[in-house]
């Protein structure tokens, strides 16, 4: 079941949409308005095909005519939702480990959200597409605990939900204590094969016992005994176990929060987000930060950019 805000447009006539994008970018100036209500109310699947009317009509590339016209903040966004669905996330990756310096926030964001199965449709388009191996190019640009723990996520083996048994859930917490809490020192080996590999509904559990036994939170834990990119990939993965769509929500709210935006966050995961769960995320959004993620990308953004986020967000949470 989708909880997102972006379903498929009924009825899709997709050479009719071609020619109203033909036409909006034709000439002299650029109808901005156009492009952006068609191509936030067509799921990415209708975008394709309006793509491929496009050049069937007109023999030119949507895409690079959207680059040509368009600028800034609000080209990268409707470039993002041209984007096909199953290149997404690769493309991203891609995108973080290419060339000088490399972008931990976008790998820990993706690989701790994603599931195994989109884990392993991410290696395998990323070895499709760029005739690489993912894990072969992070392993390459990372190091330490990190790369391991970014690793063992790549191998998408996390065990498959079933009967939680509590003796393993107490064994599990007090190896995690014992690592952690009660040691000079960390042991983040245990912490990394723990989080990296029990099932979810078996974490959750840990995550209670964990409490009980040390009167901390796992996070308060992870934050005092690891640092850097380790800290932040290990608490994406304890945020992601225990609520998907609350990590995104303060993943967005980060993304706005203070002086400046980080932008390309917003982008990534207003974009991904938008046909899985972002009616969720809306509401974890509202609970947890007292204001609607509405109100709060209309208070950080401007012109046509916003125009065009606030139709993906799809409504106001009052």
């Amino acid at each position: 079941y989708a909880r997102g805000t972006v379903t498929a447009f009924s009825p899709f006539d997709a050479r009719a949409d071609a020619e109203a994008l033909r036409k909006a970018m034709k000439g002299m100036g650029t109808d901005e308005e156009t492009i952006l209500k068609i191509l936030t109310s067509r799921n990415n699947a209708q975008r394709q095909e309006i793509a491929s009317a496009f050049k069937t009509l007109f023999g030119r590339d949507l895409v690079d005519d959207l680059k040509s016209e368009l600028t800034g903040k609000f080209e990268t966004l409707m470039v993002s939702l041209m984007r096909p669905a199953y290149i997404f996330d690769a493309h991203a990756l891609k995108h973080a480990i290419k060339g000088a310096g490399t972008n931990e926030k976008v790998l820990t964001e993706i690989l701790a959200s994603r599931t195994p199965a989109e884990v392993r449709n991410i290696k395998q388009v990323y070895l499709q597409e760029y005739e690489a191996d993912l894990e072969d190019k992070i392993t390459g640009e990372t190091s330490g605990y990190f790369q391991r723990m970014l690793v063992v996520l790549l191998q998408a083996n996390r065990d498959p939900d079933g009967r939680v048994d509590e003796s393993l859930v107490e064994q599990d917490a007090q190896v995690l204590f014992r690592a952690g809490e009660l040691k000079w020192g960390t042991d983040e080996e245990k912490f990394i094969t723990i989080l990296g590999t029990r099932s979810i509904s078996h974490l959750r559990r840990v995550f209670d016992k964990y409490m009980t036994i040390s009167g901390f939170q796992i996070e308060e834990t992870i934050d005092r005994e690891t640092s850097g990119d380790l800290e932040k990939l290990l608490l994406a993965v304890v945020k992601c176990i225990r609520n998907v769509p609350a990590y995104f929500a303060e993943t967005l709210y980060y993304s706005m929060k203070g002086a400046g935006t980080d932008d390309e966050t917003l982008i990534r995961v207003m974009v991904s987000r938008s046909e899985i769960d972002l009616l969720d995320i809306r509401q974890e959004f509202r609970k947890n930060f007292a204001k609607s993620l509405y109100q709060t990308i209309q208070k950080d953004t401007s012109g046509d950019y916003r125009k065009a986020l606030l139709l993906l967000c799809g409504g106001d949470d009052e």
